[in-house]
């Protein structure tokens, strides 16, 4: 596949990408993860959804990002949210951050960016013992018949060694990564969650990803989007697209002691 690159499409990225629901970080508060006054470092934080959801909730947070591109656009939402977050430009694989120094580590929509043992470990260091571990996902899924698989289908046309189709919302590799790297009581759930989309805004989301604007030269992404356009109208002509998402998360934990 093309080299990825979201920096190439931050404005869309900001902009169309549904950050994660109100429903998970509820959740997630049974597992004592995003509790008022915890130190989190969210790493992969791209414009910050997960960080910027933790941090309304009272949570000192750190953001981690190799993107200069998109911690610019987390900047600005977190002024919009009134919300105050610390950012570090670096890849979590080559961080230099204090061992222990964090309660709870959170990775949103990104571990499998990640050199995963490499990073498994880097997180592993960093936390204080008995510290928690989050990786979750909200990915959008292609039932057959949906608007979402007919969308798979042109993204593949136009950009053939596209390796992000047909997924089913459930991250099973992490499981063994956290397990490599010394977690503990590891926990998941699941759960499946609409999201509403305009046209514009089903097209953004999908330029904002992967296969099109992040790996696809600017001309190649508007003969993308044009086709798509066309074909939404074509297709779904009806307003709002309900896009079926499912909601992944995997919490593991740290040994009080060695």
């Amino acid at each position: 596949m093309n080299s990825v690159n979201f920096g190439l499409t931050a404005q869309d990225y900001r902009r169309h990408r549904a950050g994660f629901p109100d429903s998970l970080f509820t959740r997630l508060t049974v597992y004592g993860v995003g509790i008022n006054g915890q130190r989190v470092l969210d790493i992969g934080t791209g414009t910050g959804s997960l960080g910027r959801g933790f941090a309304r909730r009272g949570c000192l947070v750190t953001g981690l990002d190799p993107s200069a591109e998109l911690i610019a656009q987390a900047r600005e939402l977190d002024a919009e949210a009134g919300v105050s977050t610390d950012y570090v430009l670096a890849r979590i694989e080559d961080s230099t951050l204090p061992a222990a120094s964090f309660d709870l580590i959170s990775a949103g929509q990104c571990w499998h960016w990640f050199d995963r043992p490499r990073a498994a470990a880097m997180c592993a260091h960093l936390l204080r013992p008995g510290g928690l571990m989050l990786c979750t996902h909200f990915d959008w899924l292609p039932w057959p018949g949906t608007v979402v698989e007919a969308t798979e289908k042109l993204i593949l046309e136009h950009n053939p060694d596209w390796r992000g189709h047909s997924g089913h919302g459930v991250h099973y590799k992490e499981l063994a990564d956290l397990t490599g790297a010394g977690f503990h009581a590891l926990q998941s759930f699941t759960y499946d969650e609409d999201v509403l989309y305009s046209h514009a805004g089903w097209r953004g989301r999908i330029r904002a990803s992967a296969g099109v604007a992040a790996s696809l030269s600017p001309e190649a992404v508007h003969r993308f989007d044009t086709a798509h356009a066309a074909m939404l109208t074509t297709r779904s002509p009806a307003e709002p697209l309900r896009i079926p998402h499912r909601v992944f998360a995997l919490i593991g934990r740290m040994p009080l002691s060695s």
